[in-house]
């Protein structure tokens, strides 16, 4: 059953390393069933309500994507995204967090109308290949960024904005030897590297006293204080008509980006550089921004942590699937999805950075109009830390360039479309 649903055979896989694959992608993104609660509780909702949506709509979204698109990549309620619906919509801005969600759902449903109409997936397809290549070496930095920072490795500082953490610190010490003992294992062509370096460091950091084994089994609380809270009718306030397009565009190329940047490492690219089966994998993400609103959470996206599952050898469906049953069990053993800690994902994270960043070496550096773009697209994410942000800097500098080298026929009508609404975007928003 499982052959004739996912087609393992025909993506070079089986089911053993689609399973370790699901369980390492979960164990790199379990901490947004925490972390996603905390930061939406600032809002005045219930974090305990949020906990569970937050497992709900990922494990929705998870679903559909394995069952539908069949991809290995996992969906849960996006970094970023959360921080702008508490810190700029409701704490900002004054708007109520049922409003807010109200303006979640109505970007998902219009996410919805985009792909039935085919307008998301011209859009993604008219990505030129350099910075398709671009993204995918991008998404790895970007990843790079939060491992470093899970492993204490780099901190924040007020004069040089980034600097060296704290490296005599044991739990640093602790990610730095998971980095090395990934890659060891993964020379030795060890079957599930990543998840061994990941168990590895949690069982060392309970051992030394780092870490408190917090559990296995807890009820899952209740749902009801935000189930189907969300006020749509307010959301239609003209106010907040900004608040709607900025999820809408953000999670768009959010999602598109790492859409691209995992399914080239994949090698999920056809030959034309295109991804097949987009319209469904596009339908999975919109859908669950929806159903994650209903819940009680801001908005689903693709995960870029989805890369560690297909570095583990995850390519299909099934891998997704594995995901989505863990989130649902996650409501069930919150202590110990809970029980480990960020720094001993981190070298997960840094371990795929490394891999992904070999997308960079495919260019035509011998084509500055080419290679430029991606390199300020790929360098852009990190330090903006924002996937869709690296993006909007690649479209507007590869037109620019483009049409200054007097290469404007490089530029087809979607480039210079989407190029026009980021700068929109960043005119009107910031």
């Amino acid at each position: 059953m499982l052959e004739a649903l996912f087609k393992l055979k025909e993506h070079g896989t089986n089911v053993k390393t689609e399973v370790i694959a699901g369980f390492t992608t979960f164990l790199t993104m379990a901490y947004i069933i925490f972390v996603n609660p905390a930061i939406l509780a600032q809002t005045g909702m219930d974090f305990n309500a949020v906990f569970v949506a937050t497992c709900l709509a990922a494990a929705f979204g998870t679903a559909v994507m394995a069952l539908l698109a069949n991809y290995p990549i996992a969906l849960a309620p996006g970094m970023g995204l959360n921080a702008y619906f508490t810190f700029a919509v409701v704490k900002g801005m004054g708007v109520p967090w049922q409003t807010a969600l109200g303006a979640v759902f109505i970007s998902g449903v219009i996410f919805v109308l985009v792909s039935s109409f085919k307008l998301r997936e011209v859009l993604v397809n008219a990505i030129p290949h350099s910075l398709k290549l671009a993204i995918s070496a991008g998404v790895g930095l970007f990843l790079a960024i939060i491992g470093l920072k899970s492993a204490g490795l780099i901190t924040a500082s007020p004069v040089t904005m980034v600097q060296l953490g704290d490296i005599h610190a044991p739990s640093t010490l602790l990610a730095v030897f998971g980095f090395f003992l990934i890659v060891a294992l993964e020379y030795r062509k060890v079957k599930g590297a990543i998840i061994i370096g990941v168990l590895g460091v949690t069982l060392l950091s309970i051992l030394f006293g780092l870490t408190e084994f917090k559990g296995v089994f807890s009820p899952p609380p209740s749902i009801a204080p935000t189930f189907m809270q969300m006020d749509i009718k307010n959301a239609f306030n003209a106010g907040l008509i900004g608040v709607v397009f900025i999820f809408f565009f953000v999670d768009l190329f959010d999602t598109t980006g790492t859409l691209v940047g995992v399914a080239h490492r994949s090698g999920l690219l056809d030959k034309d550089g295109k991804l097949p089966r987009l319209k469904k994998a596009l339908f999975a993400d919109s859908s669950a921004i929806m159903v994650g609103a209903a819940l009680g959470t801001s908005s689903v996206t693709a995960y870029v942590e989805s890369a560690a599952g297909v570095a583990a050898g995850g390519r299909t469906g099934l891998t997704s699937l594995v995901v989505a049953i863990l989130f649902l069990a996650a409501l069930f053993v919150a202590p110990l999805a809970g029980t480990v800690p960020a720094y001993a994902t981190a070298p997960a994270l840094c371990y795929v950075a490394v891999l992904m960043a070999r997308g960079l070496a495919e260019l035509d550096w011998d084509d500055i109009t080419e290679a430029a773009p991606a390199v300020i697209t790929a360098v852009g994410m990190p330090f903006t830390y924002s996937i869709a942000d690296g993006i909007a800097f690649g479209f507007i500098s590869y037109a620019a360039i483009k049409v200054l080298a007097g290469r404007y026929k490089d530029l087809s009508p979607a480039v210079l479309i989407i190029t026009a609404l980021w700068i929109v975007k960043f005119a009107a928003f910031g």
